[in-house]
């Protein structure tokens, strides 16, 4: 039986490791490098993920000025 479980999640990170993560991956933003881990710890068929508050991109952190 599939089984839908909704989360709130938040947490803080280095500017430094924000911007190293999604610098490696082209186009990534948080959401994406969020689900991206969810899918690599446990197979899931479908993943969502939505930031509601802080940078979701790199050009959002740079913006930022943080």
């Amino acid at each position: 039986m599939d089984v839908r479980i909704r989360a709130t999640l938040a947490f803080t990170v280095s500017g430094s490791a924000l911007e190293d993560a999604l610098a490696e991956y082209d186009e990534l933003t948080v959401g994406g490098l969020l689900k991206e881990i969810l899918d690599k710890a446990i197979a899931c068929d479908q993943i969502e993920s939505e930031v509601v508050e802080g940078p979701n991109t790199l050009e959002e952190y740079d913006a930022s000025g943080a």
